[in-house]
C-alpha cells in the first residue's frame, strides 16, 4: 500500500503544481490587465485549493505509514542529523502544511473580496507564494536537500 500511495502522491504533485501555475497566472494577468474576476478565475481558485487539500490528505496518510518517518520519529536524536531522513520526517511536512494553510487562507480571502482587481491581485500573491513554498519543498531529482524521481510509477 505504501508504494501505491507514494506513486499517487507523486503524480498528484503535478496536478497541484500545474493548477497553482495556472491560477497564479490568471491572477497576475487579470490584475495587470485590469480585467474582471471571471467564473474561470473562481473555478481555478476553487479547484487549486481542492487539489491542494487532497494532496495534503495523501501526504499526511503517507507520513504516518512511511518507514522513513517511522525511523525519524523513533530515532530522533540520530535521525535529525541525517539530511534525507530529516527532510521527510520534519522539513517536507512542515513546509507543505504551511503551504496548504496559506492556500486555504488565500482562497478564502479571494472568495470574500468584492473588488475584482483586489481579488486578482490577492489570488496572484497568495497562490504565487504557495507555489514558491511547494516548489522549494518538493524532493526534486535536482534538489540539494534530497532527491526523488520526477515521475514515480506504480
Amino acid at each position: 500500500m505504501y508504494s501505491v500511495l507514494l506513486a499517487i502522491h507523486s503524480i498528484f504533485r503535478w496536478l497541484v503544481l500545474i493548477s497553482l501555475v495556472f491560477t497564479s497566472y490568471r491572477g497576475y494577468s487579470g490584475w495587470r490587465s485590469k480585467r474582471n474576476f471571471t467564473k474561470l478565475d473562481d473555478r481555478a481558485r476553487y479547484i487549486t485549493a481542492t487539489l491542494g487539500h487532497i494532496q495534503l490528505i495523501l501526504g499526511l496518510w503517507l507520513y504516518f505509514i512511511s518507514p522513513v518517518v517511522d525511523y525519524f520519529l523513533n530515532n530522533f536524536s540520530e535521525a535529525v542529523h541525517m539530511r534525507e531522513v530529516r527532510f521527510f520526517g520534519m522539513e517536507h511536512i512542515t513546509m507543505m502544511v504551511i503551504a496548504i494553510t496559506m492556500l486555504t487562507i488565500g482562497s478564502i480571502k479571494v472568495k470574500r473580496m468584492e473588488d475584482d482587481e483586489k481579488k486578482l491581485k490577492a489570488m496572484f500573491t497568495w497562490y504565487g507564494i504557495v507555489l514558491l513554498i511547494i516548489f522549494l519543498s518538493i524532493p526534486w531529482s535536482f534538489s540539494p536537500f534530497t532527491s526523488r524521481p520526477l515521475f514515480r510509477f506504480f
